[in-house]
């Protein structure tokens, strides 16, 4: 309760002087009245705690498709019934068992930015300048004035050593050069950046406590965490949507998975990719694609030669088209289904080379996993398999499970934290 002004909340509306006396009082007595009085005024003031912890913030836009994934105040028999079921309270209350771990480490992540960076000088450096170790330039100054150095004109190792470790936090490439992405993050201050922190912990704010079993697919990281039993399961890197095809900040219950996927290929790459690889001679069968009639469970198949390709490359007719099951399929061997209008789900990809990339935007909005072997089976108990070749198995997971799409362009590192390029430039909303 002291510290929960890092929450955005005021430690005054819990009434900690009056709880003091209460156990003070408690102690003195110990007789089962004054215990019992003690105990319900401890046990209301933590529930108020926890629900005003878990209460979302208006400002995030986070669809849900699901009404058991929607966050709900809990009442304050929950809060104690959840407690209770934890090995140790005293464990659960210290890492605040009910949030989501990553929000605690994001949280402690901003005392820690702020505590780094935060008292440092409101220094402006001139722009158009270029720092190097080495180097005298005037500005040279200035520079180790801001960071909180001594006094100097000498860019030496210290500096050097204190501006890599400002581009680490600030998602800088970390050279040790003052170029001018780093003058810009040294000229906005640590305001903005505390300003971005307290965004991120009301993003992570909705996530559930790690004792809900859940995935959290982070668009930003390009990351996706997997909880249960109070503790992280495993992580992997994923591929999101670029863009202009972004991955939605969403959540729902994934409900079951499909092996031997078709790919439904988007009507925009259809006429961009499709359509002209068939107008210079390639044929659907030859491709591993074939053509439907319309959206339906069941479509009639359509020739090659009923369709009209070239309206369909000048964006004046659509057809449905998709990709046979197989090894090259987008889709991969198995994908993840939690059903949504917008058509998101969590799949196997073929294009291993993503992953070795640092950015990994390159998706039409969909999750491409790592490792969808490995998520199959922390879903299923065991390595989901089929009895056929057959197209489009569906196979219903055990128990639903929550997901949650999310955008963190802050996140916690084993150093403190570090700034993310916000590629979807949701940060101005």
């Amino acid at each position: 309760m002291a510290d929960s002004e890092a929450d955005g909340l005021s430690p005054r509306d819990y009434d900690a002087r009056d709880l003091k006396r209460l156990i003070d009082v408690a102690d003195t007595e110990g007789n089962t009245k004054a215990l019992a009085r003690a105990d319900l005024a401890l046990s209301r003031a933590f529930a108020a705690l926890v629900a005003d912890m878990r209460r979302p913030a208006r400002g995030v836009k986070m669809r849900y498709i699901d009404q058991e994934a929607e966050p709900k105040p809990p009442s304050p028999a929950d809060v104690v019934r959840a407690a209770s079921l934890a090995p140790s309270l005293t464990d659960y209350i210290q890492t605040a068992g009910w949030m989501s771990a990553l929000y605690m480490r994001l949280r402690s992540a901003r005392a820690h930015y702020l505590d780094t960076w935060g008292g440092l000088p409101a220094v402006q450096i001139p722009e158009g300048v270029k720092l190097r170790p080495g180097g005298k330039a005037p500005e040279i100054t200035l520079l180790r004035h801001r960071l909180g150095l001594s006094d100097g004109i000498a860019y030496d190792k210290a500096l050097a050593a204190k501006v890599k470790a400002f581009q680490t936090d600030h998602g800088l490439k970390p050279d040790g050069v003052a170029g001018a992405m780093t003058i810009a993050a040294l000229n906005d201050g640590p305001d903005r950046y505390d300003r971005l922190l307290a965004l991120n912990l009301e993003r992570a704010r909705v996530l559930p406590g790690p004792w809900t079993r859940h995935v959290v697919v982070d668009a930003a990281s390009a990351r996706l965490w997997y909880y249960s039993k109070g503790a992280l399961d495993g992580t992997m890197k994923v591929v999101a949507g670029t863009k202009e095809t972004q991955t939605p900040m969403m959540a729902g219950m994934i409900r079951y998975a499909t092996l031997n996927p078709y790919w439904n290929i988007p009507s925009d790459l259809v006429e961009r990719k499709v359509a002209p690889k068939i107008l210079s001679g390639a044929s659907l069968k030859s491709l591993r694609y074939e053509a439907l009639s319309d959206w339906s469970a069941n479509p009639a198949p359509l020739a090659q030669s009923a369709i009209d390709w070239r309206a369909v490359a000048a964006g004046q007719s659509e057809v449905r088209v998709r990709q046979l099951p197989g090894g090259n399929n987008a889709m991969g061997r198995i994908k993840f289904m939690f059903p949504n209008d917008l058509g998101i789900y969590l799949h196997d990809t073929p294009q291993r080379d993503l992953f070795a990339k640092e950015d990994r935007h390159y998706s039409n909005g969909c999750v491409r996993l790592e490792d969808a072997q490995r998520l199959g089976r922390w879903f299923f108990g065991k390595t989901p398999t089929t009895d056929s070749d057959a197209p489009e198995q569906h196979e219903p997971l055990p128990q639903p499970v929550p997901v949650f799409l999310t955008y963190l362009t802050a996140v916690p590192t084993a150093q403190g934290v570090q700034f993310l390029p916000d590629v979807y430039g949701r940060d101005g909303e």
